[in-house]
């Protein structure tokens, strides 16, 4: 780094920093390449007096004070491909770019000028997914692979597209601190983190994607900074507040003094994304701790910014939101702020008490019974204002009008994986049928159906909390996780607390490696998932959205979904967690065929290809009994006239 700097004072003529004509920017903040030649460089820093853009091997120059507190200038020399830093005032040390677009050397280094021009798209046919076909895929980039790069990821896209897999769901990749992470402590929110990549490595894992008809879309975390490398308030206090309590650490100003341009950088982050790299939308993680008092909420600006920065493309935004306001998913007409889905966590809760039969901490609010998933399937949320004896208050917002597709349901995800404290999988917590029949019930259910990375093909690696941290900041991490976890009872004790996994412990991120190699030697379970994924897609009754849907309860362990199709020509699935069930003398009318039709068996999760002990053969006059933690799809067929 030369610290030796010649320095362009105010009023002096600097023909490398100064444009005779305006410059034409992408962002309102970061190194940008121009059109005509050099590099144009805008801050918000309201803190300083003044700001030197430092080169590394090169003179440093001046930026210029505009109003309201922004820096900028242009250098006609810069290039993409040299890395800077800002000399802030008279502190000792530089400091990154808070609008990098590249830290090759991680949050603390030099950033890096990068020109987004210089990657070549394939990708100019793809208009995007509707979110009815949508099939989502978590993937954490850096354990997804044992080499955890954006170019080894890409190499096992065909395979998940062949799987069915519509839409990959990157884990954050905003750069952070250390070797490994889950990413929800990142620091530089347009610098897509160096452990993955280059930037148009990237790049070309969404072009990849894009070629097979998989839409990425990213989760991001608005909702607080890492604890280690932000350096926001070297620029400005005024990034953060005091007014609110935020569970991760300091909350962001995007409603208080001086709240505009920290706005105006959330939102800018939002389009960038769907912009310079063609994403396909967003995952907004813990919506509930964003909070703006605002006439115009942040998270209904940045969907209005996804929207616009995608143009002509389908956008997909998603969110977390533990307390399940509603008011998210709501048109803007209707005062909400436009999302497309969010997360069920009701019924991934309410299936592992089904599947374990356990109902610690948050689990203690749901019995597992077959109600419950009759209603998850048909009415969304199954907390929409009624009282939780969890949280000792009124939990979730009326849904009752909201179309299936408005909900993500999944068995899995990164975070309720960990919570198990050993990192164990569901399908490891229950017995195989169990977690069959149930997998079927989600992959053919009405709402958006997620997997994590692994589960196609029932990974047996675990996925751990992990975070690379050092010294006292490691410490109170681990200790941070240990009380957590400590919610659940059989998790509380001395005993098991010793034996949590240390977060900074490397060999907590390599235990979490997926193993491709039980894709073939869990063929079963593959096989399992690339079966409901074609029925989901291809077959006429499942694969229509618009058809109806109704359910029924048969037994506290065994309910049924009725697809109604046109002509009579129903599909009809039973899920069965308990002993055998024959439905015969079953006071349900769902259970009965259409008007001169009766029921074939069109799927079994008990057939042997997927590891079940066999296919059931029918009672009597069309009427199929269900093993016992088994699932079946009948499909109404025309009555042979001659019965």
């Amino acid at each position: 780094m030369n610290t030796d700097c010649d320095a362009i004072v105010p009023g002096e003529t600097a023909s490398d920093l100064m444009l005779s004509e305006p410059a034409v920017r992408r962002l309102p903040v970061g190194a940008e390449r121009q059109q005509g030649g050099g590099v144009h460089f805008r801050v918000w820093a309201p803190a300083c007096r003044e700001i030197f853009v430092e080169f590394e091997g090169h003179e440093c120059q001046m930026l210029l004070p505009e109003p309201d507190g922004y820096f900028s200038g242009l250098s006609d020399v810069a290039r993409a491909g040299w890395r800077y830093r800002f000399q802030l005032d008279d502190l000792a040390e530089s400091v990154p770019d808070p609008a990098s677009r590249f830290q090759p050397d991680g949050p603390h280094g030099c950033s890096e000028i990068i020109d987004p021009m210089n990657f070549v798209w394939s990708d100019h046919a793809w208009r995007g997914l509707p979110r009815e076909r949508l099939v989502i895929y978590e993937m954490h980039v850096g354990s997804f692979t044992p080499e955890g790069s954006w170019i080894a990821a890409a190499k096992h896209l065909p395979a998940l597209a062949n799987l069915g897999i519509t839409c990959i769901e990157l884990m954050p990749v905003a750069e952070f601190p250390g070797r490994f992470g889950w990413g929800y402590d990142g620091v530089n929110l347009f610098a897509p983190t160096r452990l993955y990549g280059r930037p148009d490595d990237f790049r070309g894992f969404v072009d990849s994607a894009h070629c097979l008809g998989m839409a990425v879309i990213l989760d991001v975390v608005y909702n607080h900074f890492g604890p280690d490398g932000n350096y926001l308030k070297s620029f400005s206090a005024d990034y953060f507040t005091s007014r609110y309590q935020n569970e991760w650490g300091e909350a962001i100003n995007f409603d208080g003094p001086d709240a505009g341009p920290v706005r105006e950088f959330f939102i800018a982050n939002a389009g960038y994304w769907i912009d310079e790299y063609h994403l396909d939308g967003l995952r907004l993680d813990a919506t509930q701790q964003i909070f703006d008092a605002s006439a115009d909420h942040l998270l209904a600006a940045i969907v209005r910014c996804v929207r616009e920065a995608a143009g002509p493309r389908r956008t997909f935004v998603v969110g977390e939101n533990e307390p399940q306001h509603t008011h998210l998913l709501r048109s803007p007409q209707l005062g909400g702020y436009g999302f497309d889905a969010l997360w069920n966590d009701d019924f991934h809760h309410s299936a592992m008490v089904a599947l374990t039969k356990r109902q610690e901490a948050y689990y203690s609010d749901y019995q597992g019974h077959a109600r419950e998933f009759v209603a998850a399937a048909t009415r969304g949320f199954l907390f929409q204002g009624q009282y939780s004896q969890w949280q000792n208050q009124p939990r979730g917002t009326p849904a009752l009008d909201l179309p299936p597709q408005s909900f993500v349901v999944f068995l899995q995800n990164h975070d309720q994986i960990a919570n198990s404290g050993t990192g164990a999988r569901g399908a490891a917590l229950t017995s195989p049928g169990a977690w069959r029949a149930m997998t079927c019930f989600l992959l053919l259910m009405p709402g958006i159906p997620m997997l994590f990375q692994g589960q196609e093909f029932a990974a047996s690696t675990p996925f751990l909390y992990f975070a690379d941290y050092g010294g006292g900041l490691a410490r109170d991490v681990a200790e941070g996780r240990r009380k957590f976890l400590s919610q659940f009872p059989s998790l509380a004790s001395t005993a098991a607390q010793e034996r949590l996994d240390d977060p900074a412990n490397g060999d907590t991120f390599q235990r979490s490696l997926l193993d491709h190699g039980e894709r073939r030697r869990h063929a079963g379970a593959h096989a399992l998932h690339r079966d409901l994924l074609a029925l989901r897609r291809d077959d006429p009754v499942l694969g229509d959205r618009s058809h109806r849907v109704e359910g029924a309860v048969l037994t506290d362990e065994a309910w049924l979904l009725r697809y109604i199709g046109e002509e009579g020509q129903d599909r009809l699935l039973i899920v069965n967690l308990g002993i055998d069930l024959s439905p015969t003398g079953i006071a349900e009318p769902l259970l009965a065929p259409p008007v001169d039709r009766n029921w074939r068996l069109l799927w079994s999760s008990e057939d042997p290809t997927y590891g079940g002990s066999g296919v059931p053969l029918p009672i009597k006059e069309g009427v199929w009994g269900v093993p016992g933690r088994s699932a079946l799809l009948l499909a109404a067929e025309s009555r042979d006239p001659r019965d």
